[in-house]
């Protein structure tokens, strides 16, 4: 529908995986290079991890685009715990091996073969495992051992291991799987994308079905969308869409940080991952971002230095004054005095009680030396050094 109505010539910002629309971020720059050094090795595992929605996919369709098919041969599997048996059947599958009524030493001898015949013919052998951390150990294993089979002493097989954070975390963290660790030969994480990703990633998506500026997305709206989205691609893309057809259904032309935070309001709730924004008129991102800044506000004291205002003073940054640390006394109700029984904690009753008058007091010198403060950052009016020094005590 938006397509349309912006003269697009396809959906910039679909969740299929596509070549076309591959973009190098920086993180998914440095992947290609460990798979590219793997490649080039020939052996070993190489294992990509990144969140749900990071581009692994992706990252290894647009890695698939740019190798020569007709000197590697690909088999790819998507993991859903599958058991070792199971994965070596797939594998010989992917062979062209009819696996059916083979035990398992029979499916083993035969995928070597299988293997060898791959390289007779002048190519090398790649298995891609996705969402690799549903695999159980045992199938992992089963993965090493196929990694040794080897001629001239050349491995007949390389694995890319794909996966959540999660599979890092069981690789490292599992004595068993010690042997296949000392086979990785690269690994990376694939992190979000950087705020000032956002807009060039954009543009490239829309470029790619033939975006004119139209519609025109201001710096806040990419501001926005980043902070929606924290970077994550799936993501970006899921609210992308949303927000090109929210500017189709109201007839508008440029896509502000108002728009998108409406559409984030209406999908909060039904898209996981999008966090509502807020959003008071900002006109760029540093309007956006003085906009999110966290303030204090300091009530003025009454007291002999300070001069009655028609209005309160204005909050002031954090990062220029930060407030100090409130003390977490114990202090006991007043409602509810302290019944003694002994002589002892009569004192008690009358420490607490000159404790808490010394907080009061404290409180309020607290109160005026902050006021004080926040007119003369605001350049209202020059701080009175007798007053400061009378207001600390």
């Amino acid at each position: 529908m938006y397509e349309d109505h912006y003269g697009l010539s396809g959906r910039p910002f679909a969740l299929t995986p596509d070549p076309r629309f591959w973009f190098d971020t920086a993180t998914h720059r440095k992947a290609m290079a460990y798979l590219g050094y793997g490649l080039a090795q020939g052996e070993g595992f190489i294992v990509i991890t990144g969140d749900v929605g990071a581009g692994k996919t992706t990252l290894v369709g647009h890695l698939m685009a740019t190798v020569d098919a007709t000197r590697l041969h690909v088999i790819k599997i998507v993991s859903t715990q599958i058991e070792a048996e199971d994965l070596l059947r797939m594998v010989a599958g992917g062979l062209e091996i009819d696996s059916d009524g083979l035990t398992k030493a029979q499916l083993l001898v035969a995928i070597e073969r299988g293997l060898h015949a791959t390289a007779r013919a002048g190519r090398r052998t790649l298995l891609i495992v996705d969402e690799a951390q549903a695999l159980p150990v045992s199938s992992l294993e089963e993965l090493r051992m196929l990694s040794n089979f080897q001629t001239g002493g050349h491995a007949l097989l390389q694995i890319f291991l794909l996966g959540q954070p999660e599979f890092r975390e069981r690789l490292h963290g599992s004595d068993r799987l010690e042997q296949l660790r000392q086979r990785v030969i690269a690994m990376h994480h694939l992190d979000p994308m950087e705020a000032d990703e956002v807009e060039p990633y954009m543009r490239h998506r829309l470029g790619v079905v033939g975006w004119t500026g139209r519609p025109h997305f201001t710096p806040d709206a990419y501001a926005a969308l980043f902070a929606a989205s924290d970077g994550v691609p799936r993501r970006l893309n899921q609210l992308a869409g949303r927000v090109l057809l929210f500017g189709a259904i109201e007839q508008i032309d440029t896509i502000d940080a108002r728009a998108v935070a409406s559409v984030v309001a209406d999908i909060a709730g039904d898209m996981p991952g999008v966090k509502p924004i807020a959003v008071s008129a900002p006109h760029s991102v540093r309007e956006t971002e003085a906009a999110a800044e966290p303030s204090v506000q300091v009530a003025p004291a009454p007291g002999p230095d300070l001069q009655p205002e028609s209005e309160a003073p204005r909050p002031l940054p954090i990062a220029h004054i930060p407030p100090p640390a409130e003390p977490r006394p114990i202090r006991l109700s007043r409602d509810e005095p302290l019944e003694a029984s002994e002589p002892a904690q009569d004192g008690l009753v009358d420490r607490i009680a000159a404790l808490e008058a010394r907080i009061d007091e404290q409180d309020i010198a607290l109160r005026r030396v902050l006021t004080l403060l926040v007119d003369w950052a605001e350049g209202e009016q020059t701080p009175n050094l007798a007053s400061v020094r009378a207001a600390g005590g």
